[in-house]
Parts: structure tokens; C-alpha cells; sequence
């Protein structure tokens, strides 16, 4: 007999599990751990990011590993902006800096919809990015 994973809290959502949801992928991604945070996800989840098309576990892990490869000193900060039965809307800052020591703020939103165990099975998500000065920086 398989084993279900599941991922708490379940949909459908109250803003309490929503707000619980964005700060675990918040906590997630701030680890830049790409194994962590690709546990979050489906085996054949979606994505659209940026201009990236990405399915599956798999690409999430090399995507991510490619992204923090480039994106040093990553800190995330994310907000919940809406919720319904299994779907949440998810607004977002982040701050990095490149190999050669541009710092960068982006600025994006979220669209995120799980299965009946907790699991994302679609993310897309619209960034920009903003250069910066690193004196400007607002996440430490």
C-alpha cells in the first residue's frame, strides 16, 4: 500500500492555515535549500517563473540551485494578499546580490493551487527586479 504524503495544513483554507502556508514557503525558500523546498510540491508540479517553464520535482531542484548559485545573500519576505478553497495569492519582496556584487530587490506576485494533501501542484509567478544600492537594502 502506497503512502499518501501530505503537507499541513490541507485545503480549503481559513486565513489562519493560509497565512501558515505562506510563512512555511517563506521559511522554505529562506533556507535556499532546493531538496526542502521542492518537498512542498507535487511530483509533477507546474510552474511558470519569470520566462521559465518548470515540471516537476526534479526541475525545481536544479532551477533552484541554479538560482542560488547566481542569487547570493537571498532573504525573502512574503505576504499573503488572498485565499479560496484551495488556491492563495501571494505578494513578494526578496533582495540578492550577482556574482559581481549588484544588489537587486524584486518585487513579484504569486498564484499557487494545491491538491487535496497540502501539496503545490501550480505556482506562477510574475517578478521584476529593481538594482539597488546595498545601503538601500530593507531585508537583513
Amino acid at each position: 500500500m502506497e503512502q499518501i504524503e501530505k503537507r499541513f495544513p490541507l485545503p480549503p483554507f481559513t486565513i489562519e492555515t493560509a497565512r501558515q502556508k505562506v510563512q512555511m514557503a517563506e521559511d522554505a525558500w529562506n533556507s535556499k535549500n532546493p531538496q526542502k523546498v521542492s518537498m512542498a510540491y507535487t511530483l509533477d508540479s507546474e510552474w511558470r517563473n519569470r520566462t521559465d517553464f518548470i515540471q516537476g520535482r526534479e526541475e525545481i531542484i536544479d532551477f533552484l540551485t541554479s538560482k542560488w548559485g547566481k542569487e547570493r545573500s537571498y532573504q525573502l519576505k512574503k505576504e499573503l494578499w488572498g485565499f479560496r478553497e484551495n488556491r492563495i495569492a501571494v505578494t513578494f519582496e526578496y533582495e540578492y546580490h550577482d556574482t559581481e556584487g549588484q544588489w537587486f530587490r524584486a518585487y513579484g506576485n504569486e498564484m499557487w493551487e494545491f491538491d487535496e494533501n497540502g501539496l503545490m501542484r501550480k505556482r506562477y509567478a510574475s517578478i521584476n527586479d529593481l538594482p539597488i544600492e546595498e545601503h538601500e537594502r530593507k531585508l537583513k
